[in-house]
């Protein structure tokens, strides 16, 4: 218990301390001073002290001068201010809104990725979430059409749940590039923050949606969003659940079609950067290179509180020193 008090506290004034070392020079001077010390005792006969033993009185004759170097030893450590500290930081500034726009189609449950491309997407972006602390945060997915799953929250939990709720087959099977980029820069429109991400990621080619990729990148350009684009999937042919006549689940290996010019030219057009992952591994590097390249611009104000803590040891002190006074003039008082 002593142990773990003196862990939590730190002295104001630690030099105090110093007068511990007077407890032991007081203990060296009272018992050199006790009658036994001073020189023999010269008695006529030893007839009446034969089967005489100490009482309890005798072997309590010390303790109240123990109780007054506990009092002591309680006061001097009571001086000496020991205190708690509490340290509290208190983020301040301005983030990135950032909406993550995800393609939900059919080609994203392709096991060239593990376990497959669309599962891989949710765990990097649900991490990705961690490390943004002070961004607002959304997501778009698309297929055929977009559809907005989570507007700008900073509700990190609610965020992640609905990254990790998405499931291809939700919306109408295809590659909407151009809607999906429309519907996350229409989300980001009316936002006052000083930068406007989308970080867009699909396997495939555009090719269905009401709005032409081009239209939306030059939407996102007026609104002064940048926009990363990240091409999943691996060179050559990729194996893809594919549903056969009979019901049964088969695997088909099927060409990986992955528009690398319009996602480089969407990214250039609108100060963002185009990646391409062809593993797990690499689509989590492309996200800590997105982490780094928007930074959040914010300021840590660090407060440190302290509380006393010398009211226990003070009560203690005086505790010592009413014993003692009860013991001297009660069951040891010394009669003449």
């Amino acid at each position: 218990m002593i142990t773990r008090y003196l862990d939590s506290v730190e002295f104001a004034w630690p030099w105090v301390l110093w007068l511990l070392l007077l407890l032991p020079l007081l203990a060296w001077w009272y018992f050199r001073k006790q009658p036994g010390r001073q020189g023999a005792v010269l008695i006529s006969s030893t007839d009446s002290l034969r089967g005489n033993r100490k009482g309890w009185k005798a072997r309590m004759i010390h303790l109240p001068f123990v109780l007054r170097l506990l009092s002591l030893a309680c006061l001097i450590t009571a001086l000496a201010r020991p205190q708690t500290r509490f340290d509290e930081e208190q983020v301040s500034g301005e983030g990135v809104d950032i909406m993550i726009c995800i393609d939900v189609s059919g080609s994203m449950l392709a096991q060239d990725f593990t376990p497959n491309r669309l599962e891989a997407a949710k765990q990097v972006a649900a991490s990705f979430v961690d490390t943004r602390k002070t961004d607002r945060m959304g997501v778009v997915i698309f297929s055929g059409e977009s559809f907005t799953l989570c507007p700008l929250t900073t509700d990190k939990a609610v965020l992640k749940t609905q990254i990790f709720s998405i499931e291809s087959g939700l919306l109408e099977d295809g590659t909407a590039i151009g809607s999906g980029l429309a519907t996350s820069t229409d989300r980001l429109r009316n936002s006052n923050s000083r930068s406007k991400v989308v970080i867009l990621l699909t396997d495939g080619e555009n090719n269905g949606g009401q709005i032409p990729p081009v239209t939306a990148k030059e939407i996102a350009k007026k609104l002064g969003i940048k926009v990363y684009t990240i091409g999943v999937g691996t060179e050559g042919y990729a194996p893809i659940p594919v549903q056969a006549a009979d019901g049964s689940i088969v695997m088909q290996r099927e060409k990986v079609n992955i528009d690398e010019k319009l996602l480089t030219n969407i990214a250039n057009e609108t100060g963002g950067k185009y990646f391409r992952a062809k593993d797990n591994e690499g689509l989590e590097n492309i996200y800590a290179e997105i982490d780094r390249l928007e930074k959040s611009v914010f300021e840590v104000a660090a407060l440190r509180r302290y509380t006393e803590r010398f009211h226990p040891l003070a009560i203690a002190a005086l505790a010592f020193l009413f014993l003692e006074w009860l013991l001297r003039f009660t069951v040891l008082r010394r009669f003449p």
